[in-house]
């Protein structure tokens, strides 16, 4: 087996006032762990005090900023980590696998979550002079330290949720801010090769659009090169080098996911959870599920539902 390769932010030396300031309201926002949601459009709160189990999910294109704590992110065989006055930068939807590693009673893990709409990157990109993109095809995650001006942005707009009658009107104005910061930042180039209409990273960021959209139909690869206006060769070499993972991987991951979220929410049993996201065979789902999993279907369903039902004692 290889090694995964380990990816980490540079950390920050000292903590800033911003930063501070930012911890300061997450604690005050995010009062029960998991998921909060907040009055201002695409920002989210997270809170744990305790590391999670690995979650496998699909990241869209976000920005994630750690507050207080220390996370991972899983793509292929890369593991990215970020913590303390870091963020992770996810510029097109992604199989990942995140799991909180460092958080406790005493220090939680803190966290802040902005959706990033390329259409509005594309907007903005026409209002000013930024450098010229990278060449290439970026990976679509990256993680990188913050700087006091994304801070403090970050923490005027967290700080509008004092003044719920402000946010239709200032919210969009500093988001607007934040996307200029990571624009003109370290991962600039990342973002801005995503809303490049041409670019291969654009090309790609629509080939893995139309696999979300028909993750349970027949792949071919000749058809989806054609969608997506590229050689069979340049689909395969520029795909890899944005996800860390072929084509036919990436719907897989997306098949096996949706498959798990029926069975678990929905109540669906294997074969039929298996059917619906594309597999003929249900020994072959069992083996697919199994390999990404760590277990057949049953076992893993148990197994979910009794740290479902531990979690909730």
């Amino acid at each position: 087996m290889n090694t995964p390769a380990v990816f980490h932010a540079p950390s920050a030396a000292v903590l800033s006032t911003p930063h501070a300031r930012l911890a300061a309201l997450l604690e005050r926002f995010a009062n029960d762990d998991g998921v909060t949601s907040t009055a201002i459009p695409g920002l989210s709160l997270f809170r744990a005090t305790a590391p999670t189990e690995p979650l496998h999910c699909l990241y869209e294109p976000a920005l994630a900023i750690v507050v207080q704590g220390r996370k991972q992110a899983m793509l292929g065989d890369a593991v990215y980590l970020y913590g303390q006055a870091q963020y992770l930068v996810v510029s097109l939807d992604l199989p990942v696998i995140g799991q909180v590693i460092e958080a406790s009673e005493a220090v939680p893990y803190l966290a802040m979550r902005m959706d990033l709409e390329p259409a509005h990157i594309s907007a903005l990109l026409l209002e000013f002079d930024h450098p010229a993109g990278e060449q290439g095809c970026p990976r679509g995650i990256a993680v990188s330290s913050l700087d006091d001006s994304l801070q403090d942005a970050m923490v005027r707009l967290l700080s509008l949720l004092d003044t719920p009658q402000d946010i239709a009107v200032l919210a969009p104005l500093i988001q607007r801010e934040i996307l200029y910061r990571l624009l003109m930042g370290e991962r600039g180039g990342q973002l801005r090769q995503i809303a490049c209409v041409g670019s291969h990273s654009q090309r790609i960021a629509k080939a893995v659009g139309w696999l979300k959209n028909n993750f349970d139909r027949a792949l071919s690869i000749e058809a989806l090169a054609s969608e997506v206006s590229m050689s069979i060769s340049a689909l395969h070499h520029h795909f890899k080098a944005v996800t860390a993972m072929s084509p036919l991987q990436f719907q897989k991951q997306l098949r096996l996911q949706e498959a798990r979220r029926l069975m678990l929410a929905e109540g669906f049993d294997a074969a039929t959870a298996g059917s619906r996201v594309g597999y003929e065979s249900p020994s072959q789902f069992s083996r697919e599920y199994s390999r990404l999993f760590g277990l057949p279907p049953k076992r893993d369903l148990l197994s979910l539902r009794g740290r479902a039902a531990e979690a909730s004692v």
